[in-house]
């Protein structure tokens, strides 16, 4: 089934059994720490929706797509992708500092945790997809499209997740409120030419059949983003 049609159906449980079910042709140490990255994902998120769901579904979807469509079983990427929005949201919690600490700071030693809990590379994969503190002076989706240009330039890794987080997000924009699709699709239709060139880059680490799959996906995130706001 699609992932959001899991999601629909079947809820949590659903996807967590799905993830399980993909877990279970991988290595034994591969499979303990990506247990333990959704454990953490688990507690960091445990409070957090997404206007009709639990947070934790999206990071499922994220991660479970990878496996499946993306035909990537890299254990440090897929880690990364059930943390990627950990030091983002919840950086002061994840470093155990007080939550007034600023997001600089707190940023920089939540990262330092997710390198002693895991490994620098995993680190650094959730740095290259979270976002730094925003200039009020500044439109904030434009902050956010630089920050993702410039950060998926030199971390060809770092597109996998994010193309999978933004098919969550474009695609999934259907599966939302319709204020919040309005605003989804404002945020990331200026994206997708981007992301589309990043994919056909030859150092981005995915096969053909993954590539065609995603572009596939861009084209479909653009009639709906063109649904949505094109009157």
């Amino acid at each position: 089934m699609p992932l959001h049609a899991i999601t629909e159906v079947y809820g949590e449980a659903g996807l967590r059994q799905r993830f399980g079910l993909e877990l279970e042709s991988f290595p034994a140490a591969d499979q303990k720490q990506l247990t333990e990255a959704l454990e953490l994902a688990s507690a960091l998120h445990a409070d957090d929706r997404r206007v009709r769901e639990p947070y934790l579904n999206h990071l499922l979807r994220v991660a479970i797509r990878i496996i499946r469509y993306y035909q990537v079983r890299d254990v440090d990427v897929l880690a990364a992708a059930l943390l990627h929005d950990a030091v983002e949201d919840h950086p002061a919690e994840l470093a155990g500092l007080e939550p007034e600490t600023s997001y600089e700071k707190a940023t920089e030693a939540a990262l330092a945790v997710l390198t002693h809990r895991f490994n620098a590379r995993v680190s650094e994969l959730v740095r290259s997809v979270t976002n730094p503190a925003y200039d009020p002076g500044r439109d904030r989706h434009e902050q956010y499209r630089e920050h993702v240009a410039e950060s998926l330039d030199r971390d060809p890794w770092a597109r996998v997740i994010k193309i999978s987080d933004f098919t969550d997000n474009g695609v999934g924009v259907i599966h939302t409120t319709l204020d919040k699709a309005h605003r989804s699709a404002t945020k990331y239709r200026p994206l997708v030419p981007k992301l589309r060139e990043l994919i056909g880059r030859p150092d981005t680490p995915l096969c053909t059949q993954a590539k065609e799959h995603i572009l596939d996906q861009l084209d479909l995130a653009e009639e709906r983003f063109a649904a949505i706001l094109d009157e």
